[in-house]
């Protein structure tokens, strides 16, 4: 199953299995272009549940200083968007089966033409887009050529977003809503804000059964664990990209020891 239906169908399974979805973030292009088609690979084959596959951007509003750098290390090796989109075609023809969220910010994306982007898309095997700097009330055009081609599109919460911004996202947003844990940019963190349990409840009487996927500063087993209980899904970014400058196997350790924390204390492991 490709594109919303896949993306349901990742939340079932990790449902079933009394547990959070974990989508952990790599930037095409860093270190290098076949590095990190050789990382996701292997994050894979660890069993994650989907990806949020980085399309590097000159200025990334959302992203703290490991992402920026990663970014710029990926812009100079010359990745472009159509190299991110061979890149999903090439992770599907090795037999990465997961679904895979494109994130990119929006001018590249004009750029390339939007219905061009998600029709090209669509045919690498993508099942939706993460475009940070699109408030839904600006993503008409973008919304209407994933519904046709049935791609999700997420939108971002805050914890500083109010009622009417919890409604409205939760209205318009496909896949999942992405739930970011504190104000502020993406980043490594030693612990997860305060309030996060207060917020997703504030979230969930607005969010119509959309799941619901958390990210920015989640980091470590602990963080991992404590997903189980709060969100549908968590996205690890800075610290794969951290890993990834150490090298595939750090990043494989990595991915597996957040994988496995998540079975500690689901129902299958009691």
């Amino acid at each position: 199953m490709r594109g919303m239906q896949g993306i349901s169908a990742l939340f079932s399974r990790a449902k079933e299995q009394g547990r959070a979805a974990f989508l952990p973030y790599f930037p095409i292009g860093y270190p290098t272009y076949t590095d990190s088609v050789e990382m996701i690979a292997a994050m894979a084959a660890e069993g994650v549940d989907g990806f949020e596959i980085g399309i590097p951007f000159s200025d990334p509003l959302a992203d703290g200083p490991l992402i920026q750098a990663a970014t710029q290390v990926a812009l100079e090796n010359g990745i472009t968007v159509k190299q991110c989109l061979d890149a999903v075609r090439e992770l599907r023809a090795r037999g990465v089966d997961q679904p895979m969220l494109l994130m990119g910010y929006l001018n590249p994306l004009l750029a390339y033409g939007l219905e061009r982007f998600v029709k090209e898309a669509k045919a690498a095997g993508a099942d939706g887009f993460i475009v940070p700097d699109l408030p839904p009330e600006e993503a008409a055009e973008l919304a209407q050529l994933c519904a046709w081609e049935e791609l999700a599109l997420v939108f971002f919460l805050a914890p500083t977003s109010s009622a009417a911004r919890v409604e409205l996202v939760a209205q318009q947003a496909t896949g999942f809503i992405y739930v970011v844990s504190l104000t502020g940019v993406t980043g490594v963190r030693t612990d997860l804000p305060r309030g996060l349990t207060e917020f997703i409840g504030r979230v969930r009487q607005h969010a119509h059964n959309v799941p619901l996927v958390m990210g920015f500063g989640i980091s470590k087993p602990e963080h991992a664990r404590r997903m189980n209980d709060l969100v549908d899904g968590f996205i690890v970014g800075s610290a794969m990209v951290r890993a990834g400058g150490q090298g595939i196997e750090a990043v494989r350790t990595l991915a597996r020891d957040l994988r496995h924390a998540l079975d500690e204390n689901s129902p299958e492991s009691v």
